[in-house]
């Protein structure tokens, strides 16, 4: 399994709070990201640095943290987190959408990792 990216993300109720900080910061919106559910959507923004943070929009109770990392294979970084404790939030469900596959995965700890495989041919 090779990481594709690697970088924060942020789940909050309020995401345009959330982007206008790291726009303050110097991060730029690169894009919006919908169809995980008609109630979350994700706003990938980076700086000049080519550092990366994802802000995501859903109907949390507090905002969370986590990490967003993209694989190069679902399946293989699917069983390596499961393996090791992490479950799903979905209950087991990935997010398809037309151009990815995605899943939160919770640590026995409390931590979240989502990950992401990423089809470039069917953008």
């Amino acid at each position: 399994m090779k990481f594709t990216s690697f970088n924060p993300m942020i789940i909050t109720r309020d995401a345009e709070a959330a982007i206008a900080l790291f726009e303050a910061l110097g991060f730029e919106r690169r894009h919006t990201k919908d169809g995980f559910r008609e109630d979350v959507s994700a706003v990938r923004m980076k700086d000049a640095s080519g550092f990366h943070v994802d802000v995501v929009q859903a109907p949390v109770d507090q905002d969370l943290t986590g990490i967003r990392m993209n694989v190069d294979d679902f399946d293989e970084a699917y069983e390596f987190l499961t393996s090791r404790g992490f479950r799903s939030k979905d209950g087991n469900r990935p997010t398809e959408t037309g151009s990815s596959r995605g899943c939160m995965m919770v640590s026995p700890s409390g931590f979240a990792i989502t990950i992401s495989k990423h089809f470039r041919d069917r953008h």
